[in-house]
């Protein structure tokens, strides 16, 4: 046997065995005898037993049920024939249920149901025309495990106003208490004995609306699922109507459909440990992390990866060295050239600045090959990753899909002499999940910053310091470069975008702006010099010279004689150059108060004018309150005798 062969043998009992792990040790056979009757010949017909019917077949059938038999409006022979049947499938399962909807009658604490032909005269032929409860309980006695018996038939009796007594036989409303003599054995009634059920408005009654609702649920116990469905039903009918069960079960859950088989565990990757820790370290992207992980794992898939992450930390800090030579030397070119230096010394500063330059350009070559060198490395590796993943989830898949066969749809015996089936090998397809993705930053925070602040500084937008410190400063220099680039860039923080964008720019973005005796030459401000017969003005500009005029003795000589001069203290003689112009005359002024003196004679004035105290009269001072001027509070008043 070669070893393709032996390859191919082994796959298929791996998978044979994982089929054979997936399955349970012990699938229960569940069977169902659904009967509704609606369409019923001698009384009036009933809505909803022939859906109700229908509603809970189709949730055993789609509870994975063997066996689901569904009959519908069943005269009394039909009903006979259906539960002799039943019995037979009975006694090769584990769980036999039985379902009927329709119209049922309790006579002498007995309970029966009643058939669509049945012709109840006299309560007597309840006998010859109905099947006793007790029929029904020996068509579900076979089964092994679980029996249960749900009965949605406790109507008002139609036949109670036509139907004659013979005896004193009791006739009871609805349904009479019952307490099953075999162990493991269910009755659930639609509402309690003694009490009726009702129809309900919809398509269904209140009962059924709520047991198909509770009772497949997977993995819960029936006596819980019961439970609810009482508490659905007393809350749709206003705690008029009580599903009841009679019999008892024993201490353990007994679900009517097995819980969900939990998925196999995966198997535990080797390589687990060190792919976390692998990205634990793409995460923080910092030299240092990397050389944690390699002496951890200093070989393999992953060790390999980690030098090349390496070596773009070291493409980025020669590119970042590279970018700060550069721009010293292109500021000491600049320096030299606005001082007026010397040709020799300007041309020795420039070619210092052009091979920083191409220094810089050579490690930016540099970074970005070692960059494209880790994406392409990191794109293999995902894809291995999700290789990886597929293949453990397909395996998991087949176990899974394996074991959920087997508890649905469990396999029947094999007739005597018969080859039992082998299991099937296909496998299904079966997406991974997921991967999240992986955050993969090349630099620090403050690199990333730094590196922003050298680019803004080359493309003459920065000045400050490449420090790191996302300042006010950056702030301003990024706005700048977002107005004069007409880009939209976040300027509150230094991202690997803004790097990319601002990396973009091959020329100046911002203008040169250069202090008063200075102009732009390039990339540097050079001095203005002016010829000997002009000077730079304001604008910066050179302009000629204004040269200053002496003024003429006669024009002083006439200032003068147009200046007036003050007297001296001696009169006109103090002064020789006194003009001729004769003295305005003095405006004539009003004596105030203060001046006028209280002498012989008085003087007394008013708002306007001053004018003598008459004869006999004198003056007294008097407020505004005994009669004198509102102005200031008070003045001097004429007082006669």
């Amino acid at each position: 046997m070669n070893l393709r062969r032996y390859l191919k043998s082994f796959g298929f009992l791996f998978v044979a065995a994982l089929a054979l792990i997936g399955r349970p040790a012990f699938a229960m056979t569940r069977v169902a005898l659904v009967m509704g009757n609606s369409n019923y010949q001698n009384v009036a017909a009933l809505p909803n037993p022939d859906n109700d019917a229908a509603a809970f077949a189709a949730t055993m059938t789609k509870a994975g049920f063997d066996v689901v038999d569904a009959r519908h409006d069943l005269s009394a022979v039909e009903m006979r024939r259906a539960l002799r049947e039943f019995a037979d499938k009975a006694r090769k399962a584990d769980i036999a249920v039985i379902y009927y909807a329709g119209h049922g009658i309790e006579v002498e604490g007995t309970n029966y149901l009643i058939p669509v032909d049945a012709v109840l005269e006299r309560d007597t032929d309840v006998y010859d025309e109905a099947l006793s409860l007790d029929r029904v309980l020996v068509a579900v006695e076979p089964a092994k495990q679980l029996r249960l018996v749900i009965l949605d038939a406790c109507r008002d009796n139609p036949f109670s106003k036509t139907m004659k007594k013979v005896g004193m036989r009791s006739i009871g409303r609805g349904l009479a208490k019952v307490e099953p003599t075999s162990p493991n054995t269910l009755i659930a009634y639609a509402a309690k004995a003694g009490s009726t059920a009702a129809d309900g408005d919809s398509k269904n009654s209140p009962f059924t609306t709520a047991l198909v609702r509770h009772i497949a649920t997977p993995g819960l116990d029936l006596r819980k699922a019961f439970g609810f469905v009482r508490d659905d039903v007393l809350k749709v009918t206003n705690n008029r109507q009580e599903p009841y069960v009679y019999g008892s079960l024993g201490g353990e859950d007994v679900p009517l459909v097995p819980a969900k088989a939990a998925p196999p565990a995966p198997a535990p990757d080797p390589r687990a440990d060190i792919r976390r820790d692998y990205e634990l370290s793409l995460q923080l992207g910092t030299r240092a992390a990397w050389d944690t992980f390699l002496k951890s794992y200093p070989s393999g898939f992953y060790a390999d990866l980690a030098k090349g992450q390496l070596d773009k930390i070291g493409a980025e800090e020669a590119r970042l060295a590279a970018t700060d030579k550069a721009r010293v030397a292109a500021d000491e070119k600049a320096r030299l050239a606005a001082d007026g230096a010397r040709k020799a010394e300007l041309a020795q500063a420039s070619a210092k600045a052009k091979a920083a330059e191409d220094a810089r350009i050579a490690a930016e070559n540099a970074k970005q090959v070692e960059q494209a060198k880790v994406d392409a490395a990191e794109r293999a590796r995902e894809a291995a990753e999700r290789a990886a993943d597929t293949q453990a989830s397909g395996s998991a898949s087949v176990a899974s899909n394996t074991q959920e066969r087997s508890s649905v749809q469990p396999v029947a015996p094999a007739p005597s002499g018969a080859t039992a089936p082998v299991p099937s090998t296909q496998q299904t397809a079966s997406l991974s999940p997921p991967t999240e993705p992986v955050v993969k930053p090349a630099l620090s925070a403050i690199e990333i910053a730094k590196s922003v602040q050298t680019e803004l500084r080359r493309v003459g937008c920065y000045t400050g310091s490449v420090d790191g410190d996302w300042d006010k400063a950056s702030r301003t220099s990024l706005e700048k470069f977002n107005r004069y680039a007409d880009a939209k860039l976040n300027v509150r923080v230094a991202s690997l975008d803004t790097l990319d964008a601002v990396k973009s720019k091959t020329a100046r973005v911002c203008p040169l702006i250069c202090r008063h005796g200075y102009k732009a030459d390039g990339d540097a401000c050079v001095k203005i010099t002016c010829g000997e017969d002009k000077v730079l003005n304001d604008d910066n500009a050179c302009v000629a010279r204004k040269e200053r005029k002496t003024p003429s003795v006669s024009r002083e000589r006439e200032h003068e004689e147009r200046r007036p001069r003050r007297a001296g203290r001696g009169g006109r003689g103090g002064f020789e150059d006194e003009l001729d112009v004769p003295p305005p005359a003095a405006a004539p002024r009003l004596p105030s108060r203060a001046s006028v003196r209280p002498s012989s004679p008085q003087i007394v004035c008013g708002d306007h004018s001053c004018r003598q105290v008459r004869p006999g009269c004198h003056i007294e001072f008097r407020t505004t309150a005994q009669g004198g001027s509102a102005m200031g509070g008070g003045s001097n008043v004429e007082i006669c005798n």
